[in-house]
């Protein structure tokens, strides 16, 4: 039921009419759409979803951005048709982004704003998706998305006046001010509803009250980068190989945390258009470039943190039913904060002497109380030495000592009987090896537990075999893995004895987190000031491989000697440097030359260029000043489009048209040849015709 209510709570539990799908159990499984009909019969169209390929993301973008995003979209009727909502939250991230705005019949903003997000899971009204008559933005989304899975929800979710209840209940004070932006922006209300339900229903836990980030983004304070140039210019995919870093992202990606990574490709999807916080950021990088001191000392702090999204992710995440499995990730997650908590300090001391406004901001958000508060509460229950460590044994051990002696008995009587069992178990491996005479030695795995292992040439052994009293016996070279019957039971009193640990380390942990959650908002900040740090960390360190230089913002664009950032990686040593021009009156210009002379190098080093600069990243030139582009156009590979049923003259078309359509005066446009696809008178009139037009929108 939606608030504790429990007389609603039956009537909810049958009119749930999406299966839960893929969300869960891996990308591939398949999704049964039901949609309800009128007659209240459900229809079920099984669509099986391809293989996630373009879902998850290639590990060139980075190892850690396995699609976790779930979205909810929904558009106007009648009138307001092309006015939509979208709200969105990353499983691994508790941030809820809101976005609301007008589309054109297009719907650019849509796809380019989904593509960025890589969804899981998609999900609309079933009004939006009948059989009949689905809605344009449904086709379309369909046709772009084909590898995600879609979910249809019954209208009455879509539910503003709820997803404002929503908002007030999980929204952390901190961010209440998005009230005022959401109070009126009715779709993204509804989507927010429908969404935040859907996740409870399939997380099969709830938002803990007042612990969520949750903000409005417009699309108004980025640069529009569509899908199709993105791809053109590889800016976080490389066309030939998935796999492969000769991307722009691949270029700069420097960083040490998972949410650095994650900011850095959002950055080059959606570059800023505001030079006041392009310079901020340059300010910064300049910085970091002068004072070795700094740089080096905040790398090191950084690349310690965990990833600090996805803990604060599964802090905020009440579950509904108290498992094993929830018990020890509880525990885990506490010792991960404290981990982080603890670096809070040195991240502080690293910042202390330095000097632009933006990093001076980032120290005083870390001056927060709040940080001592929570640090103060874990350390009265948790031991001080507690903390994260590699290896699945000694994180067990860690989470079994994690709670300081003397604060429950029963927890301490059953940790003397763990230690026993343990001893015990290495008391007996050891006298195997005596009765045996066989170098045994203890071995731990997750799956298996305590086992035996021994470095032993199978010629040594009576027969070639290990006594009878082994089972379970795997090899690997030289390498004899096996258990023995006693072994295997002492093994369950071992982990029935771990249970009873952690249920008690659970109830004392959960008591923690209570305090704790009035406190929690200020993780969001560190994580936000961690990612950025990392963000800038990484454009300085790309700036000491190669002479970068610092971008300058005015009304021109001019390069001198600048070079395509992606060509120097792949060649390891520096290209053939160009200089480009263009100016009000000057703001049109045409490329000749022979075939290989470099011509689509040359447009692509342009964009990518300008890309780099409204990132807050220096450019690869001797210098360079750019005019702010709001919107990034380009037209250029010569292929056609089987899937959407287009000859490589139809997509040229389509392409130009979008162009034609949707730019302004305040865009950067590339086109690598245009009507080729047809015969040269044709394709010259038309390629007249389009410059024509572009040349007048100045």
């Amino acid at each position: 039921s939606y608030f504790g209510d429990k007389s609603s709570c039956v009537e909810n539990a049958s009119t749930w009419n999406f299966t839960s799908s893929s969300s869960v159990r891996g990308l591939n499984s398949t999704c049964i759409r039901k949609t309800p009909l009128s007659s209240g019969r459900s229809v079920c169209r099984n669509h099986t979803p391809l293989i996630g390929h373009s879902v998850t993301s290639s590990s060139a973008v980075s190892a850690h951005t396995v699609a976790s995003v779930i979205v909810a979209v929904v558009e106007g009727r009648g009138l307001a048709r092309g006015e939509v909502g979208m709200a969105s939250i990353d499983l691994k991230n508790p941030e809820v982004i809101l976005s609301q705005f007008a589309d054109n019949t297009t719907y650019a903003k849509v796809i380019t704003k989904l593509k960025i997000l890589m969804p899981l899971e998609i999900i609309m009204s079933n009004t939006a998706c009948d059989v009949g008559n689905a809605t344009k933005l449904f086709s379309l989304i369909t046709e772009h998305f084909k590898n995600v899975t879609f979910t249809t929800v019954q209208r009455k979710y879509f539910n503003e006046t709820k997803g404002l209840e929503y908002i007030e209940q999980l929204c952390a004070s901190e961010f209440s001010t998005v009230f005022m932006e959401v109070q009126s922006k009715y779709y993204c209300l509804a989507a927010a509803a429908a969404l935040l339900k859907y996740v409870e229903f399939i997380q099969n836990s709830v938002y803990a009250p007042k612990s969520l980030k949750v903000r409005f983004q417009g699309s108004e304070k980025t640069a529009m980068i569509d899908s199709s140039s993105a791809q053109n210019l590889e800016l976080v995919i490389n066309n030939r190989d998935s796999r492969n870093g000769h991307t722009l992202f691949g270029v700069l990606n420097y960083t040490k945390t998972p949410g650095g990574s994650r900011r850095l490709r959002s950055n080059i999807l959606e570059p800023l258009v505001d030079a006041e916080t392009i310079n901020t950021r340059l300010d910064c990088v300049q910085e970091l470039l002068q004072d070795e001191e700094l740089f080096f000392g905040l790398q090191a702090v950084i690349s310690k943190f965990l990833d600090t999204e996805q803990l604060l992710s599964v802090l905020v995440q009440i579950p509904k039913q108290d498992t094993v499995k929830t018990a020890e990730s509880k525990i885990t997650n506490l010792i991960y904060l404290k981990h982080t908590l603890e670096l809070v300090e040195p991240l502080k001391a690293a910042l202390r002497s330095c000097s632009t406004p933006l990093l001076k901001a980032y120290y005083n958000s870390l001056e927060d109380a709040r940080f001592g508060i929570i640090l103060e509460k874990i350390t009265t229950v948790i031991n001080d030495d507690t903390r994260y460590t590699k290896g699945c044994l000694s994180m067990r051990t860690q989470k079994c000592y994690a709670v300081k002696p003397n604060i429950n008995e029963f927890l301490d009587i059953a940790r003397r009987t763990y230690t026993e069992i343990v001893d015990d178990i290495a008391g007996m491996i050891t006298q195997l090896a005596e009765k045996y005479n066989l170098p045994m030695k203890t071995s731990f795995s997750s799956a298996r537990g305590f086992f035996i292992q021994m470095n032993v040439d199978c010629s040594t052994l009576p027969n070639g075999q290990l006594p009878s009293e082994f089972t379970k016996i795997t090899k690997m070279k030289n390498t004899y893995s096996f258990t023995s019957a006693d072994l295997i039971k002492m093994n369950e009193r071992c982990q029935e004895s771990l249970r009873e640990i952690y249920h008690m380390t659970y109830l004392i942990v959960c008591k923690l987190l209570n305090e704790i959650y009035e406190h929690i908002h200020c993780l969001y900040k560190l994580s936000d000031i961690v990612s950025m740090l990392d963000m800038l960390l990484s454009f300085a360190h790309a700036c000491t491989l190669s002479d970068y230089v610092r971008p300058e913002f005015t009304d021109t664009l001019a390069i001198k000697q600048g070079w395509h950032p992606i060509l120097e990686k792949i060649a390891m040593e520096k290209p053939v440097s160009n200089n480009t021009y263009l100016t009000e009156g000057n703001n049109f210009v045409i490329i000749t030359g022979p075939n290989m002379s470099g011509k689509s190098t040359y447009l692509k080093q342009i964009a990518l260029c300008q890309i780099m600069a409204q990132i807050g990243s220096y450019v690869p030139a001797e210098y360079c000043s750019f005019r702010i582009a709001e919107q990034i156009f380009t037209r250029i590979g010569m292929d056609d489009d089987i899937e959407t049923n287009a000859s490589t003259f139809m997509k040229e078309m389509k392409e130009i048209t979008y162009i034609i359509q949707n730019a302004n005066d305040k865009s950067l446009i590339i086109i690598d040849e245009l009507g080729r696809g047809t015969s040269a008178e044709e394709g010259i009139g038309i390629c007249y015709a389009a410059c024509e037009y572009l040349l007048n929108l100045k």
